[in-house]
């Protein structure tokens, strides 16, 4: 009988599995799927430590407006999908205030500021460094005016938080990046940033190292979860399996599972889009095109296009418009080839309406732990709020965890 069970093998399951494990516990890390094959696959593989403050909902008229029209390439969403969405959505409106957001930031920044001081000693484990760079990269802008209004938030974040970040110029960016086909007007370059060319790949190479440490990884229905006595069991393809604890970081499908429980989730479901292009040569860093709400990365199976957020239901059908405008965008900049795949890939990012993930015990339910909600920074955020389930599981809490705790929801 393992002292854990993990439901969840993307990038926040599989670094809690490591965390707890490395506090001595016996863990068993069960999916449906290998590890990081969801959206931990296919994010633009950035570890954001400039990403300081959550991404609030825009408050503004005009943008809201756009937003509206579905003119907004950085946003779009399905009409059939807003019923089920508008009380979530309402919540996000809510926490977007200034004054709100601003007390969320400083305690998301914490993690942030965290989050390359914690990968770093599992990339070394796993020995991932090949699949990393530690360069920063690039938000690019197609007007003056966008480009001084972004450095000048970005000189804000400079101010308050300790950001580091690169005003370039156009000039200097045609320099930096010679394949780029059309002038710019700038970017910001965001320092602190690492980049990886092969996220699923390091999810995966965080999932051996678990794994030669004795760990044990199983396939399983985390659906199945149920009390067993003084603790829980999970169905897997080889039989019951129990344990004193479980942690649910299951992320979009977290809400389904725990409903059952008596716990209602709101939750905003983001999707994103992916497709890898041939291109050859291709860009150093990878690169945000602003105005089209996409990311360029350079990927080991090509050159990675990442669209913005859709917001429709978990299994509605694929409808990569995002994607479609934002290739041909970068065709204007890059000498973008033949798409590498036959279908886009796409997945689900879970975003909480306070834009603070869930990390601790379910108030109701002794045993049974929370990590997930991580919005569009699961890839990044990972590692450090394993350590934060870690040192709560040993009662060790600390002011932040206190306020990612799961006791919130009552009062949500």
């Amino acid at each position: 009988m393992a002292d854990v069970i993990v439901l969840g093998a993307g990038m926040v399951g599989v670094t809690s599995a490591l965390a707890l494990q490395a506090r001595g516990r016996s863990v068993l890390l069960i999916d449906r799927r290998e590890p990081g094959r969801e959206t931990s696959y296919g994010n633009a593989g950035i570890i954001q430590a400039e990403a300081v403050e959550p991404y609030a909902m825009p408050r503004d008229l005009a943008t809201l407006f756009q937003i509206a029209l579905n003119r907004d390439n950085s946003v779009r969403y399905s009409l059939r999908a807003v019923p089920g969405v508008a009380a979530s959505l309402a919540r996000y409106f809510w926490h977007s205030a200034p004054n709100r957001h601003r007390a969320i930031s400083a305690a998301y920044s914490k993690l942030a500021e965290r989050a390359t001081t914690d990968h770093a000693p599992l990339i070394a484990a796993a020995g991932a460094d090949n699949q990393i760079k530690r360069e920063g990269f690039r938000q690019a802008y197609r007007s003056e005016a966008a480009f001084d209004a972004a450095w000048t938030e970005a000189e804000r974040l400079q101010r308050d938080y300790g950001v580091g970040a690169r005003r370039i110029s156009g000039p200097d960016l045609a320099a930096a990046e010679p394949v780029l086909m059309r002038p710019l007007a700038g970017a910001v370059h965001w320092t602190d940033s690492w980049t990886s060319s092969n996220p699923g790949g390091l999810v995966t190479a965080y999932a051996e190292l678990f794994e030669r440490r004795g760990g044990t990884i199983a396939t399983g229905d985390a659906m199945s979860l149920r009390p067993d006595g003084k603790g829980w069991r999970v169905e897997t393809t080889d039989g019951p399996v129990s344990a004193q604890a479980a942690v649910v970081a299951l992320g979009p499908w977290s809400p389904d599972l725990l409903g059952p429980f008596g716990y209602r989730i709101h939750m905003v479901k983001k999707r994103g889009y992916h497709a890898h292009y041939a291109c050859e040569p291709s860009l150093n860093l990878p690169l945000m095109d602003v105005a089209n709400g996409a990311v360029l990365s350079p990927m080991k199976d090509g050159l990675r296009i990442a669209t913005g957020a859709e917001l429709t239901a978990m299994g509605a059908p694929s409808a990569p418009r995002q994607l479609a405008v934002a290739e041909t965008a970068v065709r204007e900049l890059l000498p973008l080839g033949n798409r590498v795949e036959d279908t886009p890939w796409h997945g689900t990012r879970p975003c909480l309406p306070d834009m603070l993930p869930l990390v601790g015990e379910a108030p109701r339910h002794p045993g049974l732990w929370m990590n997930f909600g991580h919005g569009h920074q699961g890839f990044t955020l990972g590692p450090t709020t394993a350590a934060l389930l870690a040192d709560a599981m040993d009662g060790a809490e600390d002011r932040l965890a206190r306020m990612l705790a799961p006791a919130r929801l009552s009062s949500a």
